[in-house]
């Protein structure tokens, strides 16, 4: 629960992982290279943004053009207010949305070469970046600002990229429709991170402090849930220590599962068949992706990849 890239288990009705976000899962780590490569953070650096967090909300927002700061905490969710002021709209002032655009690909095709290798411009990749950009440009962006303004940038032409490209569309397609899960659950932004640690087993301190907010708003936010009867009662614990309630793992696995029901549009634009190829063809991708160490095993999303056999 956080923004719309947790890994929480969702199944269906057969106790199976949705197809959703094992799709997500698939294909994720070959978007994340953008946030966690060293070319990603060099690349922030070469434009002047000092520190990782100002390269990671330039680049991601940059789509957006240059918003405020109020629209990046929005969009994003789950960031304190404070902690996206800190960087937005200063970047807008050192480097332009479209530099930022021009580096963030180069960062991206840089990382993805490294990380591939002679895997880069193989006839797998090809097919894969046709599938992807098939889903990518079939789901739906109304009322999905972050896919939206992805959407919109113009398709580079390597197959590479293509796949990239695609996958940060359908990432921040399945953000947007979580956010939108969240806000009808009536769970606000730090809400939603102390319900995620509880359920993922996740440090409360760890993950606070990567989106920004203090002791007293965690704690604040853990009183209220345990005010209805989502997490247990703070007994003087550190936040490492929140407990759900059968009430709190219910409503995480309600939004789990809505948000992976809002992000079916791209399996059903390709497919069981086309899908599940897609999934053969990035498990291969996504092991040289680890490999290189482009991915953090502990992340804030708590994600698994998924690495499949291959392509069958």
């Amino acid at each position: 629960m956080t923004t719309g890239t947790t890994a929480a288990t969702s199944t269906d009705a057969a106790g199976e992982e949705h197809r959703a976000r094992r799709l997500w899962r698939a294909l994720e780590p070959l978007h994340a290279v953008t946030y966690f490569a060293p070319e990603a953070r060099s690349a922030g650096e070469s434009l002047g943004l000092r520190g990782f967090w100002r390269g990671y909300f330039g680049q991601r927002a940059a789509p957006l053009g240059p918003v405020p700061a109020e629209v990046v905490t929005a969009l994003f969710y789950n960031f304190a207010p404070g902690f996206v002021a800190r960087s937005v709209p200063e970047v807008w002032s050192v480097a332009t949305p479209a530099q930022l655009l021009d580096a963030r690909l180069a960062a991206v095709d840089a990382a993805l070469r490294r990380a591939l290798g002679e895997l880069t411009g193989s006839a797998d990749v090809a097919e894969a970046a046709e599938l992807a950009r098939t889903a990518a440009t079939s789901v739906s962006t109304a009322g999905r600002a972050l896919a939206a303004a992805n959407a919109a940038l113009p398709w580079p032409d390597a197959p590479h990229l293509v796949l990239w490209q695609a996958q940060t569309v359908l990432r921040e397609q399945r953000g947007d429709g979580h956010v939108a899960a969240l806000v009808s659950a009536g769970v606000d932004p730090v809400e939603a991170l102390v319900v995620f640690a509880g359920a993922q087993g996740l440090p409360g301190d760890w993950l606070r402090e990567r989106r920004g907010w203090t002791v007293e708003e965690w704690e604040a936010a853990r009183a209220r849930l345990s005010d209805r009867g989502l997490v247990e009662p703070n007994a003087g614990e550190t936040v490492t220590d929140t407990v759900l309630t059968d009430a709190g793992r219910e409503l995480c696995a309600e939004v789990e599962a809505r948000t992976d029901a809002l992000a079916d549009q791209a399996w059903r634009a390709l497919g069981d068949a086309r899908a599940e190829r897609l999934v053969g063809l990035a498990g291969p991708l996504v092991e040289r992706v680890l490999a290189a160490g482009d991915f953090l095993p502990q992340n804030p999303m708590g994600m698994r990849p998924l690495v499949a056999a291959g392509p069958g």
